[in-house]
């Protein structure tokens, strides 16, 4: 029997803060193909089962805050919505390196409706991006997000008020490993359209009578859709092992 049923509401809506923020920005369920009921009930779900683990966290800051009780649901919306950005902008680091190696590789047909939202991407950029999520799926990437809020509990305790300062840094450092990760998964492609449009040059160079770069253009295509054939099982494995270094480090 529940002793403090108020209490207990409480402590349940303030983890329903942190774990509903995380969800509404975290990959793969933030995403147009799921409903917002579905996002809702699992935010619920979750927060209703990570409750009794953080209780003695939670419940002892939430009791007889009175009005300060909004400012913290309004930091800890904040605090869960950082973590949810920190995986976001993984693997929108994935989307933009996959866009990056499309116009490497000279592949720019028209754009088609992308896979998981509602704007057109292109097909190539839409197929490494899915790939690269179903791939965090399928290696339980969703546990090391809510370890990662389970964890947040004890580096940002609940009622310790905002850290502008340490939420930058979070977001800073997590920008900086995506970068570097994702320039070694474009580099191939970096470096195989920068010597290929070179070596095209030269030889518009010796023939300029002769239109090369529109009669390179198939190989440009063909040679990038090989190079992305035997390399992009390397660059879902990278993608896959470096999601957790950045989850823990930011």
């Amino acid at each position: 029997m529940i002793s403090d049923p108020e209490g207990t509401v409480l402590a349940l809506f303030a983890a329903f803060c942190r774990i509903g923020a995380c969800i509404m920005i975290m990959p793969g369920f933030s995403t147009a193909r799921v409903p917002v009921q579905i996002r809702l009930f699992l935010a619920v779900a979750i927060s209703m089962a990570i409750l009794p683990i953080m209780w003695d966290d939670i419940y002892p800051q939430v009791t007889g805050k009175g009005h300060t009780y909004i400012y913290l649901i309004a930091t800890e919306t904040i605090v869960g919505a950082v973590i949810g950005l920190v995986a976001r902008y993984y693997v929108l680091g994935l989307q933009f390196a996959a866009t990056a190696a499309t116009m490497l590789m000279g592949f720019s047909p028209p754009p088609s409706a992308d896979v998981l939202e509602d704007t057109a991407e292109n097909q190539v950029t839409s197929l490494i991006t899915f790939a690269g999520l179903m791939i965090l799926f399928m290696l339980d990437f969703h546990h090391v997000i809510i370890e990662a809020v389970a964890q947040s509990y004890r580096v940002m305790p609940i009622g310790s008020g905002f850290d502008p300062q340490g939420v930058l840094i979070t977001l800073a450092n997590s920008l900086g490993q995506t970068f570097m990760i994702m320039l070694r998964l474009a580099s191939p492609f970096l470096i195989y359209g920068l010597l290929f449009n070179v070596a095209i040059g030269m030889v518009n160079k010796l023939a300029p009578q002769i239109p090369i770069y529109f009669i390179s253009q198939p190989y440009l295509i063909m040679g990038g859709m090989f190079l992305l054939y035997l390399g992009i099982a390397a660059m879902l494995r990278l993608f896959a092992d470096g999601f957790a270094p950045v989850m823990q480090g930011g």
